[in-house]
């Protein structure tokens, strides 16, 4: 019987000294075409873009899914969303919001703090905490604009004011060891009244003063022993 040669057309071309040569060019554009159709690694997929009111912010979908039951998780975390959203050319959720307010309410997603900038309202990331639905933020942001108002309403800081008596070489003990809230605001000579030996001992007036902060129902609590001395 006859031996059947190879079959038409996939014969390898000889290589030097007859060995099969490398396959061709086509060949191997066909094997990485059909590895490029596979879906793309998982790393890349959990990272999720965002376009809000035209500003771009970049975070990871487990971030996201920090709350579960808030507008970002339904958004881009579950499987098959609830909620439909529009998406860029870049392919983007398109949120209409103000950007300068999603910054607080995506840092808070990330470490569990609320940080609002001295130049945001924080009325702003009340309303944003509101929209996005982030319970735990909302009661975080009504704190402490609670606590702001409370130190509003009670009005303008008052001191209250003492004056120390006390000689040159006690003077820089005295002011180091001032506690209880006590701070140095001026220093007055009043000359020397003493004598010690052959050296006149300089004396000096010390005005300390402290923030009446430390009162209950308008009585001023008395100093510690140690700021008393």
């Amino acid at each position: 019987a006859m031996a059947e040669g190879p079959p038409r057309g996939r014969t390898p071309s000889p290589g030097p000294g007859g060995a099969p040569g490398p396959p061709s060019p086509r060949a191997a554009g066909a094997t990485a075409g059909s590895a490029g159709a596979l879906s793309p690694p998982a790393a890349a997929s959990k990272w999720v873009r965002l376009n809000v009111g035209g500003t771009y912010f970049v975070s990871t979908r487990q971030t996201l899914c920090r709350e579960p039951k808030s507008f970002l998780c339904r958004l881009c975390c579950q499987d098959g969303p609830e909620l439909g959203s529009d998406k860029d050319e870049t392919g983007a959720y398109l949120i209409d919001r103000d950007p300068t307010y999603f910054g607080p309410i995506l840092n808070y997603l990330r470490h569990g703090k609320l940080i609002i900038n001295k130049e945001l309202a924080e009325e702003g990331v009340l309303e944003e905490a509101e929209f996005y639905n982030i319970a735990s933020l909302v009661r975080l942001v009504k704190e402490r604009i609670r606590d702001n108002e409370n130190r509003t309403s009670q009005g303008p800081v008052k001191h209250v004011y003492r004056v120390l008596q006390c000689q040159e070489e006690e003077l820089t003990q005295m002011v180091s060891t001032m506690s209880d809230g006590w701070k140095f605001e001026q220093l007055i000579s009043i000359g020397s009244s003493y004598n010690y030996g052959n050296e006149d001992q300089a004396e000096f007036l010390c005005v300390v003063s402290r923030e009446l902060n430390n009162s209950t129902n308008g009585i001023v609590k008395e100093p510690s022993e140690k700021a008393k001395v």
